[in-house]
């Protein structure tokens, strides 16, 4: 490179840094616009309003901080196997665990496996700086796609090591394009370790010439589904509904919308010996009512299941044939109740969390949007996992796995032995951490 191009690099650095936090500016700007009209919005703005004043309150400035940030709930996800690895192995330290986004943060603000749980403040140079004021981690871990420039920068600059754990990477990032190469080493050439779930995110790594501190590992979220398969709850409102099923079918249907629950719900009101556990995406009460019109068999929506049984001791739960779960957190304990599993999300802007369900050993429908899920192509190739399209291919892949109990068997055995099969992430990282 001649002496032009590397003094038009050196300048490249400070306008790089300068457009990326106007961007930050920019979008926060535009959030507070829409908040008055975007729940979402509104939540993140009235968290960052308070997030400072929780630092104050919560940090002890004698402790030794461990930093995870999570972008939402599935990275948390990812994140939590090596967060409570840490609390069991050092107790010496704090967790500091900060959301971006509020589906994380309002679900999980208060995981007790974590000292101080908040918002991250945006990543403008102002904020960055109030941040370290308050905290300074001995480390950060930054879950699968989190690179915030001034954050990282600042770690860099203050000597804290940033490992970047589940990281995963496509050509399409800007990282990778000629106009992303000053945003790369302000950001990724700041990092300490990469621990990346697969050979291509390594070598597109290596492309950019970041080579000796790169480690696959795999993805910690097969830990983490393996831990919730490990402690799942005995849910006996469940088993007393299945009582009476023997030889049927009990089919778990979780995170559904409707273009997923038009396929599902005919073909369940047409075959009496299924029994169908519903678990919709959205609880509110319109999306209720609309899979309640489509149902013509008994059903019953599970809360109004507890209320029922506290009042009457003697009512048969198996009388019903379709459960509708309208509240959160029991589904990934209920996958372990199905024959065969549908996880919704595929009509949409993708599907859910496939995992989740195969863990359990049983076959997975999904719909045609899963091409950005690693797990889901690889289940899809080992046959563990069925891609349906329409009201057809739907109706095939289920006659076909309930008339052929050896279909179904095998089917499954594969989808679990790939979950268990890929498990181990977690352990990797906290071995090569050497703590």
């Amino acid at each position: 490179m001649n002496s032009l191009g590397r003094y038009l690099l050196t300048l490249s650095q400070p306008i790089c840094t300068l457009l990326y936090s106007l961007s930050i500016y920019l979008y926060m700007l535009a959030i507070i616009i829409v908040s008055p009209f975007h729940k979402k919005a509104r939540l993140l703005v009235k968290g960052h309003l308070s997030t400072f004043k929780l630092l104050r309150k919560q940090i002890d400035p004698s402790a030794d901080y461990v930093w995870f940030h999570a972008a939402s709930l599935g990275e948390f996800e990812q994140g939590r196997p090596l967060m409570e690895r840490f609390r069991k192995s050092h107790p010496e330290y704090k967790i500091l665990l900060t959301f971006f986004s509020p589906s994380g943060y309002e679900v999980r603000k208060n995981y007790d496996g974590a000292d101080v749980v908040c918002y991250l403040p945006l990543d403008t140079p102002g904020n960055v700086l109030s941040f370290f004021r308050l905290v300074t981690p001995k480390m950060a871990f930054f879950i699968k796609y989190e690179f915030w420039m001034n954050y990282i920068m600042a770690c860099s600059y203050r000597h804290i090591p940033v490992y970047s754990i589940s990281s995963i990477f496509r050509p399409e990032k800007i990282f990778f394009r000629w106009y992303g190469k000053a945003y790369s080493k302000n950001t990724l050439k700041k990092i300490t370790h990469f621990f990346v779930q697969d050979e291509e995110s390594a070598r597109l790594l290596s492309s950019i010439r970041i080579r000796q501190n790169v480690t696959i590992v795999g993805d910690t979220r097969f830990d983490r589904v393996i831990d919730i398969c490990d402690a799942a709850k005995d849910l006996p409102l469940i088993e007393d509904f299945l009582k009476n099923n023997q030889g049927g079918t009990s089919f778990v249907c979780g995170s559904t919308w409707a273009p997923d629950e038009d396929l599902i719900i005919p073909y369940f009101n047409a075959h009496k010996d299924m029994k169908l556990i519903l678990a919709p995406h959205v609880i509110d009460e319109s999306h209720l009512r609309q899979i309640e019109q489509k149902l013509q068999r008994p059903y019953m929506r599970y809360t109004d299941l507890v209320e029922k049984t506290k009042e009457d001791s003697s009512f048969d739960a198996s009388s019903v044939d379709c459960l509708i779960i309208n509240c959160f957190g029991l589904l990934s304990s209920i996958y372990r109740y199905g024959n065969l599993a549908y996880v919704g999300g595929g009509f949409g802007v993708g599907i859910h969390n496939v995992p989740e369900a195969a863990v359990y050993s049983i076959p997975v429908l999904i719909g045609p949007n899963n091409g950005r899920f690693r797990e889901a192509q690889d289940l899809l190739r080992l046959g563990g996992c069925f891609e349906v399209n329409d009201t057809n291919s739907f109706n095939e892949t289920m006659d076909h796995l309930l008339t052929d109990a050896e279909a179904l068997k095998t089917a499954g055995e594969r989808a679990g032995k790939y979950i268990h099969g890929n498990s181990g992430a977690s352990d990797a990282i906290f071995k090569a951490l050497n703590l």
